[in-house]
This record gives structure tokens, C-alpha cells and sequence, in this order.
């Protein structure tokens, strides 16, 4: 598979997967490898058809192919063994995302990475919870000043209740 490092692979996350404590919740050997940015493409929120935000409570994060736009996210290598639940934790068994390989740019020049993007979605915006994990994997990880900005700047569904967020464990520097 493109995205292979020995036994690691390269995985380009750009919703919650950008907090590290919310990846390594089922991808233990998960590590940082660059900050990247993918081309042609604009960050989406939306629910699938097959999974109406169970989790999350509200749109989850996609990417879509568009001209001229661009996705600021973290590529992280995974041991081999995690593939699987990184595609279990994106449902793409369900149909709810399918696997993709992207080129991203980094300082460290471009980087084949496997990313996900979400099948059979409508527009649904995030939850206050999701997009507080998708703000704080992005500070954490050092995503450019203005991209932070618009990711601060999503208007979400004011839900209030319990979500995923209540399990996490966000360790601060």
C-alpha cells in the first residue's frame, strides 16, 4: 500500500484525529509526524446516511474536491496492526467512509497518506464538542494561526448533551 513505511503507515487526519489523546483512543501507535496541507480539497461537516452522529451529536468532518481550496491537517505514521481500527473507527465497513490516498505538502516536501472521506453525506453542522477536539488538535499540532481562525469561526448545532469529548483525556503542555 502507498502511505507504507516499513511496518507504519501515514495517515493524513483532519477532524478529530487532528487531537492526538482522541486518535489514540483506539490507535495506540499513533505518532506525529508532520503538520501537511492538502490541495484541491475543502473541509466539510456533515452526516452520513448511515450514521446519523451517534458519537458526536452533529456533522463530523469531510473533505471534498474542490479546485483552489486547501485543508490544513497532521499526518501521523501507525503501526501496520492499526489500519484496522483506524478503518473500524471510520466505519468503512459500514459504508459511512471510504479510504483514499492523498498527496499532502509539508516542509519535509509531499507525503502519501491515506485519509478518509465520507460517502452519501448532507451538510449538518458540528457539535460545540466536535469542534472544540477539531480546534484543540489543531492548536495542539501547531495548524497555521489563520486556518485555526476558521476552524474557531464554524457555526455549530448548540447541542449540549453528552458526546465522545466526555471520554477523552486531553493532556496540556
Amino acid at each position: 500500500m502507498s502511505g507504507t513505511v516499513s511496518d507504519r503507515f501515514l495517515y493524513f487526519a483532519f477532524g478529530s484525529n487532528l487531537l492526538k489523546e482522541r486518535l489514540q483512543i483506539s490507535n495506540p501507535s499513533a505518532e506525529f509526524c508532520a503538520v501537511g496541507r492538502l490541495k484541491d480539497y475543502k473541509l466539510n461537516f456533515g452526516l452520513s446516511e448511515k450514521n446519523e452522529g451517534r458519537i458526536w451529536h452533529g456533522g463530523v468532518a469531510t473533505i471534498e474536491s474542490c479546485p483552489g481550496a486547501e485543508v490544513w491537517g497532521v499526518i501521523w505514521t501507525l503501526a501496520a496492526e492499526n489500519l484496522t481500527t483506524l478503518d473500524n473507527q471510520e466505519e468503512v465497513s459500514e459504508g459511512v467512509y471510504s479510504p483514499l490516498e492523498v498527496t499532502v505538502e509539508t516542509d519535509k516536501g509531499p507525503m502519501r497518506c491515506r485519509t478518509y472521506q465520507m460517502n452519501d453525506y448532507h451538510l449538518c453542522p458540528p457539535s460545540p464538542q466536535y469542534k472544540q477536539v477539531v480546534c484543540l488538535g489543531a492548536e495542539q499540532n501547531g495548524l497555521p494561526a489563520a486556518y485555526l481562525q476558521q476552524l474557531q469561526a464554524l457555526e455549530t448545532n448548540s447541542y449540549s448533551g453528552a458526546t465522545l469529548l466526555d471520554h477523552i483525556k486531553i493532556v496540556r503542555s
